[in-house]
């Protein structure tokens, strides 16, 4: 039951920067200054994006979970730890930058930190548990991705 409650609380803490960044994501007043802007043609619909975001913190969960059931102790596990919480907090501060500020410039110079951070973060994982680098992976992915289309905006507008 404890591993349960490990598990959902993992989860949770995932999705902490998606639900933090429903106050900035387009809708209301913000969606027409995202809706002007110029935008690469590979930009996918809304839904795509929230469907992968869910996929993606899901997953994220996972990986963090797979850290800690590792049997190693907590305080080896504090890099992990912290990378992991240094990601959130930067995946949060790309949305509000973004979204929120509407400053796309800072937002692109966070999302190259926060690939930097990631990249990072899956290597200190696989010290742990390799599925749970590889579970990192597609984030990684899905960032260079939005770095290009963050990119593509800084440019375009």
């Amino acid at each position: 039951m404890k591993s349960f409650f490990m598990f959902v609380l993992a989860i949770i803490i995932s999705f902490l920067p998606g639900i933090f960044g429903i106050f900035f994501t387009p809708h209301g007043s913000n969606d027409l200054w995202y809706n002007a802007l110029n935008k690469s043609i590979l930009t996918p619909d809304g839904w795509v994006f929230m469907v992968a975001w869910s996929i993606l913190y899901f997953v994220l969960g996972v990986s963090l979970y797979l850290i800690m059931k590792s049997s190693k102790s907590r305080q080896s596990k504090s890099p992990a730890y912290a990378l992991f919480t240094i990601q959130m907090a930067l995946n949060a501060l790309w949305t509000y930058l973004f979204f929120g500020l509407q400053f796309i410039g800072a937002a692109f110079l966070v999302l190259v930190a926060l690939i930097a951070i990631s990249i990072w973060m899956a290597r200190v994982f696989r010290s742990f548990n390799k599925t749970a680098m590889y579970l990192v992976w597609p984030y990684i992915a899905w960032l260079v991705f939005a770095l290009y289309l963050n990119g593509t905006i800084l440019l375009l507008n």
